[in-house]
């Protein structure tokens, strides 16, 4: 779906309805009533967009600075299902904004929404010889990332391109500190199960500064699983990785050579010392409650290709901890924080917090081990309902997207105070209430990026930030 360009502010935005986004629109109209009381005051109520796109608190702005189907520089068409990203300074005052495409191989009709068009008939702008996988009948698969180059003074989009191509299932991943995008396939398609050639359920990388396609190359080191995210401890250079699996487990990959993920290292699972195969979703045997802390341990993993699909079986098997649908994780101050999905007993979400052993991974990480904590646990969907890609503000909030399909409640950007307090920053109100994903600010904390996953919308959010009342 392409939706055409505007550059327009709230007061003729609202006639267009639904003929065409606004590009700019200010949070200016009547405030609305919040379904949910916040825990805290935030940014205040949100006030309704009269374009039909995005709530937002009073004093705040977005632009719509890239859509599905637009044309980019390199001939290609921007892929639809935007998920995950990253935002990385450039020269001047531009950024790059790396992102994901989930969009699965063995779809037939995620397919035509890939760079090739609807037809494919402009794959031929796409160099195959980089590309990882191809169809059966040599065209590329849909999935990858495209780059964005941002101008932040100027508020516009510079160029467009893809950067990764002929993966699936594109869904989140993560910053490095060496300045590139890990992107993860969640899925585990093999040629037996889908019209694919190769294996799939693998990290790519691609480097931020990149000015075109690269070469797509398997981390196979770092597993073959339903990937979701990952998360880079700058001081050691370990790369936790999270699983969308509701018997998902939590991962680490240390690093032969930190900075160097292709030189391959050791992977592994975490474990809740003195309770074997813990499950930490607190569904059916509550093993927690919010605010307490477990020590862990981890454990290699053998075979981590996994050709038969079973690597979280065989790691549970050996005293792994599950963990509901981890998906969104991200580093913040010496910690990091991931969240469960369908983790806690009404099934609508955690948060957990681990702060690594001073020693981790190292000779001593037995005795100074690394601690988990329950860091929120939702009792009402209307507080958050479904937590999926998460951020670490530059204040030290969590921001958190949500990932829910009800028909009533529509999906939410969620704030989380550092003692575990809700508020709410903004709200989906586009046709279809897709899902929330790829939130990151930019390196100099003014701004706040954030897709709309169908039919496919970044948004550039700007605003008082500093005004968040706790």
């Amino acid at each position: 779906m392409r939706l055409p360009r505007r550059d327009l502010l709230t007061g003729s935005a609202a006639a267009l309805a639904f003929a065409g986004l606004a590009r700019n629109v200010h949070a200016q109209a009547a405030a609305t009533e919040e379904t949910y009381v916040n825990e805290v005051h935030g940014y205040g109520p949100l006030v309704r967009d009269p374009n039909g796109l995005f709530d937002l608190p009073r004093g705040f702005t977005y632009r719509v600075i890239s859509q599905g189907g637009e044309t980019m520089d390199d001939g290609l068409l921007v892929p639809g299902q935007f998920d995950g990203m990253g935002c990385f300074a450039l020269e001047g005052s531009r950024v790059a904004l790396v992102r994901n495409h989930e969009l699965k191989g063995g779809s037939r009709t995620h397919r035509n929404w890939g760079p090739g068009g609807f037809h494919q008939e402009r794959l031929g702008a796409l160099d195959r010889s980089k590309a990882y996988d191809t169809y059966r009948d040599g065209r590329v698969l849909p999935g990858g990332t495209t780059t964005l180059i941002y101008d932040m003074d100027t508020g516009e989009t510079v160029r467009q391109f893809m950067s990764l191509a002929g993966t699936s299932t594109n869904c989140c991943g993560g910053m490095t500190p060496w300045g590139s995008w890990l992107t993860c396939e969640e899925t585990e398609e093999t040629p037996s199960d889908a019209d694919v050639t190769k294996e799939h359920g693998y990290v790519f990388e691609v480097p931020a500064n990149a000015h075109g396609l690269v070469e797509a190359i398997p981390l196979k080191a770092m597993g073959r699983f339903e990937h979701e995210a990952v998360a880079v401890d700058p001081r050691t250079g370990v790369v936790y990785l999270t699983e969308d699996k509701g018997d998902g487990l939590f991962y680490r990959f240390i690093p032969k050579t930190p900075g160097k993920l292709v030189d391959g290292g050791k992977l592994q699972a975490m474990a809740v010392r003195g309770a074997r195969g813990a499950d930490t979703s607190n569904r059916e045997t509550r093993l927690w409650s919010v605010g307490d802390w477990k020590q862990v341990e981890w454990i290699d993993l053998d075979d981590v290709e996994s050709p038969d699909g079973d690597l979280r079986v065989r790691g549970h098997a050996d005293g792994a901890a599950l963990v509901s649908r981890g998906e969104g994780i991200h580093w913040g101050d010496g910690e990091l924080f991931l969240t469960a999905t369908s983790g806690g007993p009404i099934e609508r979400g955690q948060i957990l917090r681990y702060i690594p052993s001073p020693m981790e991974g190292g000779l001593g990480e037995r005795l100074r081990p690394g601690r988990l904590q329950l860091f929120v646990e939702t009792t009402d969907e209307k507080a958050l309902n479904m937590g999926d890609n998460l951020t670490v503000s530059p204040w030290g909030h969590l921001i958190v997207c949500e990932d829910n399909y009800s028909d009533e409640l529509r999906n939410h950007l969620k704030g989380v105070t550092p003692d575990g307090k809700l508020y709410t920053l903004g709200r989906n109100v586009f046709q279809g209430n897709s899902e929330l994903c790829g939130c990151v600010f930019s390196p100099d904390g003014s701004t706040l990026f954030v897709n709309i996953q169908y039919p496919g919308i970044t948004l550039a959010i700007r605003g008082p930030w500093t005004s968040v009342r706790t």
